[in-house]
């Protein structure tokens, strides 16, 4: 995070030519954030640890605090940050309440309750760090549950995932699909595409939800394609691919039959994605399930954040690096 270390540096310079009581780059220079808007250039919100995350193409543009390597924000981010490996490296630059994140490995400030941890996670106060898991039986929203948990849209508590085999719904409930041998929540769509939106706060339970769930968006291709997309202001083709199935009846009969399915841009406006979008449609065996690949032109940018629904779905949101 050396760019937050020169803004805290600028902002100081800055209060010693005047006399003020209070500091006024202070909440600029803080570490936490809800978007990723609340960070500097060159830095995300992580979407887990809720810190400020400096974006990178290699280990060497890191921090002191994190520069042991450069590598996708999780499994299913593919935007790189840099992470942390010890903690003592995070209290040097950042004060003896910030460690590193033994879940997220980014710097992030010390746990003092499970609350401060987030959806999902417990705070062992003894090291401040924030555990996975710990809370089945819990009052839950969709999506919010632990790893190994899901939701359930009766009771709205948390409960042990059942198992199941395959991908898809499989076994599962309507909104849960099949993810390593258990049943899991469809991911909760945190980016700014969606807020707002009906499809964030999906809830499988209510009788409007009868939309098809979408439970995996992953890149095929970003890079750049005058060609394909003409224009200077349109050089980039994205192409992820987004896999769903259906709560009654069968997928689409072919990729000119899509009805009601969306791209969201991160300014919230929404493209309905048809047979000019669409190709490379397969479906399952059984036609309750299916993938597609989504042909995008999009500004010249190194990193992306997309927001897909269907209607009365479920909304999911998708990160990926170039």
């Amino acid at each position: 995070m050396q760019l937050r270390k020169t803004m805290m540096m600028l902002t100081a310079l800055s209060a010693l030519s005047v006399v003020m009581t209070g500091c006024p780059g202070d909440e600029e220079s803080s570490i936490t954030c809800s978007i990723d808007g609340d960070c500097l250039d060159g830095e995300i919100c992580h979407p887990t640890a809720k810190v400020c995350a400096q974006t990178c193409d290699a280990a060497g543009e890191c921090p002191d605090s994190a520069k042991s390597e450069c590598t996708a924000v999780s499994a299913t981010d593919s935007r790189k940050i840099c992470k942390c490996t010890l903690s003592t490296l995070c209290s040097n630059e950042y004060g003896a309440d910030v460690i590193c994140s033994d879940l997220d490995k980014v710097c992030a400030p010390k746990c003092t309750t499970d609350a401060s941890c987030g959806t999902g996670r417990t705070c062992d106060t003894a090291t401040g760090q924030c555990k996975a898991g710990g809370n089945t039986g819990t009052t839950c929203t969709y999506g919010s549950c632990a790893a190994g948990e899901v939701c359930n849209a009766t009771t709205d508590k948390c409960e042990a995932a059942a198992t199941c085999s395959g991908d898809a719904q499989s076994s599962c409930t309507y909104g849960q699909f099949c993810s390593g041998g258990k049943c899991a929540d469809a991911p909760k769509p945190t980016c700014g595409n969606l807020e707002g939106k009906p499809a964030a706060s999906f809830d499988p339970g209510a009788t409007t939800s009868t939309g098809n769930i979408i439970y995996s968006v992953e890149k095929v291709s970003f890079a750049a394609d005058p060609a394909g997309c003409p224009g200077a202001t349109n050089p980039i083709k994205v192409v992820p691919r987004v896999s769903f199935y259906v709560k009654s009846g069968t997928v689409p009969a072919d990729q000119s039959s899509f009805q009601g399915f969306f791209y969201v841009r991160t300014d919230k406006g929404e493209v309905p994605l048809g047979s000019g979008n669409l190709f490379n449609y397969t479906k399952a065996a059984d036609q309750k399930s299916a993938s597609v690949s989504v042909f995008l032109c999009i500004p010249d940018v190194q990193n992306v954040t997309m927001g897909f629904y269907f209607t009365n779905g479920n909304g999911y949101c998708a990160s990926f690096s170039r």
